[in-house]
């Protein structure tokens, strides 16, 4: 059998009701999601959706390194430097198109949906993992959104997740990229569970052994994972954005983005998390930081399928305009880290130009 990028089972429960599984197969490439992935994965999840068998699904990753690290942007940047045109549409804009309807997609899944999120989830793992029903973290979970650092902006409706983050939190994770644990997670409202990994197996067992014919399967999930959750709890790390909540708080509050960033530059000398989670914001794309922030403002009052639309335009936008292109270059195809950006300052960027992304 010729190796396939995700696979698909189907578990009996004890009462021969189904939980049908999806597992991201490529873990030397971290489980990155392609095309491909997204074209094998949302046909399932549509013929899930209306199989009376099938009570849950649940979505886990090949390894132990990653549940996906994002996007193939290795690909998109081929799809952005020799375009191919697929019935029409780039490669590049058939990728945005496909990835958002299927985030959609498991957001309003009518069933629950449980992701197992263990080790990094970056961008487009955290696409597929902030839509379904019950989010589980692990000790080994980093999650992060550090799509400025390559020129492009925090996208898979980030839209509508960060702005829902408490306080400032979510502006202030979309900008610096900042890498959050288990239980900065939770806090931020990106996952529902801690749960151990080690547990994993059992809490497969245990929703296998259950009857789910006459019952909520969001109950027999939810009652499943919360006790494996007690079991668990006196591994869950300690949230770094809970800890200097006040502080993000404080650096996030300006009147314009030029000195918000410079008050949260201000932090990166210090030692720690806050100092870590700065730092990167001396690299970052301009460009991208403007995106970021002005598509928070625009997102505020707006339902998902609204955050979707808009990222659609962002992103295809992205695809042409360089920007994205040259921060993949930099960081991933020729590795020399020297990023030259359109604007080498926030100071220096002309507002027309952030403008033009929002529009189609």
């Amino acid at each position: 059998m010729s190796h396939q990028p995700i696979v698909f089972e189907e578990w009996k429960t004890a009462d021969d009701a189904l939980i049908a599984v999806a597992r991201l197969n490529t873990p030397k490439a971290l489980n990155s999601l392609s095309l491909e992935m997204i074209r094998m994965l949302t046909p399932m999840l549509k013929r899930w959706a209306d199989d009376d068998r099938v009570r849950a699904v649940w979505i886990e990753a090949e390894g132990d390194k990653a549940f996906c690290a994002g996007g193939d942007i290795v690909a998109l940047y081929r799809s952005m430097t020799e375009p191919q045109s697929v019935g029409g549409k780039s490669e590049g804009e058939a990728f945005f198109t496909e990835e958002y309807e299927m985030d959609h997609l498991i957001h309003s899944f009518p069933k629950p949906v449980v992701c197992w999120g263990h080790g990094i989830v970056m961008g487009g793992g955290i696409g597929i993992m902030a839509g379904a029903s019950h989010r589980v973290v692990t000790e080994a979970s980093m999650l992060a959104m550090p799509e400025s650092s390559i020129g492009l902006y925090p996208d898979v409706a980030a839209g509508w997740f960060l702005n829902r983050a408490p306080g400032r939190t979510g502006l202030f994770l979309g900008l610096t990229g900042a890498r959050m644990n288990a239980a900065d997670a939770l806090f931020v409202g990106l996952a529902d569970r801690f749960i151990k990994h080690e547990l994993k197996a059992e809490v497969v067992a245990d929703l296998v052994a259950q009857n789910w014919q006459d019952k909520d399967a969001f109950a027999v999930v939810g009652s499943v994972l919360r006790q494996h959750e007690n079991q668990s709890a006196s591994e869950l790390p300690k949230s770094h954005v809970r800890t200097h909540f006040d502080e993000i708080n404080r650096v996030t509050d300006a009147d314009s983005l030029t000195d918000m960033v410079a008050q949260m530059k201000e932090l990166s000398s210090a030692e720690g998390w806050l100092g870590k989670a700065t730092r990167p914001l001396e690299a970052a794309s301009p460009t991208s930081l403007a995106l970021c922030w002005q598509h928070l403002r625009n997102c505020r009052q707006d339902s998902l399928s609204e955050v979707l639309a808009k990222e659609l335009t962002l992103s295809v936008n992205c695809l042409s305009k360089g920007e994205f292109a040259e921060g993949v270059r930099a960081l991933l195809i020729d590795k020399d880290k020297q990023p030259r950006w359109r604007y080498a300052s926030l100071a220096e960027m002309d507002s027309e130009w952030i403008d033009s992304f929002f529009t189609n």
